[in-house]
């Protein structure tokens, strides 16, 4: 078996490719023509696993040409690779650190293979992303106004009515690519067949949740980030904590479960059942997400739609 281990720190002019346990590092342009050469050089090697940090895109074209090449590697969360940094004590960062820390991180702790979203799922997942951006500037904006002065409003008011309409086809956009796709449409009909699961969240589950359906009920509540967490040591009993996992789903899951509060009677009356045992309503509306989620996951994975779920 091979036991190298590959760790690439991208930035959008290069790529530092750093190997163990022989740590030696090599520089590539990150174009075609540097990833070309970055794939020749991996190819004899085999390597075990490679280490990628996601980098605002940059890492795409890289992650591209090692899943072609059939190389198995994994990209990691930023935050991630700085805990590991700050747990083995080495604070400082250049490209040549990071890319050592990250091939180490392979080595030591070797996290699963992930596959590459392809094209479609890349398309759907940056007009996801755009949506979420257009939200957040329209609702800046509406902040704005009510302290503006009346020549300044004037122009917010414009903006806002023009980053409405983008928003609107933006929506549009994101309709289209769904029904172009069967698989996603079937999806899509499933996930909205639940009271509280509205187009926003739906899709925002199609971009960025597509193992939902292919885990148990633990694994998904855990990489949403709405499983609990012990905090215990010694005699200190601290409250259990949801922490990490996907804050972009979690985030759209919470207001559809808001909604599915009110308008769906099995989380309803799951929440008033948890209200009146005396848990905090925060807490009571966390836990209503991971059973949301739940009740998706299994939806998913058996085929079935809201209409066929047991009350």
């Amino acid at each position: 078996m091979n036991e190298t281990f590959v760790g690439i720190d991208v930035s959008k002019d290069s790529l530092e490719v750093a190997l163990r346990p022989s740590n030696t590092v090599q520089s590539f342009t990150n174009d075609d023509e540097g990833i070309a050469q970055l794939i020749e050089s991996l190819r004899p090697q085999q390597p075990a696993l490679i280490v990628l940090e996601a980098t605002g895109k940059y890492e795409r074209p890289v992650a591209r040409a090692l899943a072609v090449e059939g190389l198995l590697f994994n990209i990691i969360n930023p935050r991630q690779g700085r805990a590991f940094a700050r747990a083995t004590g080495v604070l400082a960062k250049t490209d040549r650190i990071d890319a050592l820390l990250l091939a180490r991180f392979a080595e030591v702790l070797q996290p699963e293979a992930r596959s590459l979203k392809d094209e479609q799922t890349e398309a759907l997942s940056d007009l996801v992303i755009r949506r979420r951006q257009i939200v957040e500037m329209i609702t800046s904006e509406k902040n704005r106004l009510a302290l503006a002065t009346k020549r300044v409003r004037r122009d917010i008011q414009v903006h806002i009515r023009w980053m409405e309409k983008r928003l609107e086809d933006i929506n549009d956009d994101i309709d289209e690519l769904i029904r172009q796709s069967p698989l996603w449409r079937e999806k899509d009909k499933r996930l909205q067949s639940v009271t509280g699961v509205g187009p926003v969240l739906a899709s925002t589950i199609l971009a960025s949740l597509p193992e939902l359906g292919t885990l148990n009920r633990k694994q998904i509540a855990a990489l949403v980030g709405v499983a609990p967490f012990n905090r215990e040591s010694g005699r200190y009993k601290g409250k259990q904590k949801i922490q990490g996992g996907r804050a972009s789903v979690r985030n759209v899951l919470y207001m559809g479960t808001v909604a599915g509060i009110r308008a769906n009677p099995v989380l309803r009356t799951f929440y008033e059942r948890l209200v009146a045992k005396g848990k905090p309503k925060k807490l009571a509306i966390t836990a209503c997400m991971r059973k949301l989620l739940v009740i998706l996951n299994t939806m998913l994975k058996n085929g079935t739609c809201w209409q066929n779920q047991p009350a």
